[in-house]
């Protein structure tokens, strides 16, 4: 049997290139068509939902500082009081 493998490969960080290998293999039966073979591979990977993993790799992503982390968990308790304020229960 035929298989068809990919190998998609991002880095984690600008520094150090760590790279992850996510396989989609697809056979190939005796009556497929290259081009059958072609959309059962695209099927596959669409269903692997490995796509926006690797999308998101493909450029850095600045960290939060540490004033952006304080005003989230500030809003983050905001909310909580919110919803506890207007439970029925």
């Amino acid at each position: 049997m035929i298989y068809a493998c990919i190998w998609l490969n991002y880095a984690y960080n600008a520094l150090t290139q760590l790279s992850k290998t996510m396989i989609v293999k697809i056979w190939k039966g005796e009556k497929d068509s290259n081009e059958r073979c072609i959309t059962k591979f695209n099927k596959r990977v669409q269903a692997s939902r490995k796509i926006p993993k690797v999308r998101s790799g493909r450029y850095h992503k600045k960290s939060l500082t540490r004033r952006q982390i304080r005003a989230a968990a500030i809003m983050r308790e905001h909310y909580r009081a919110i919803r506890d304020k207007n439970k029925f229960y």
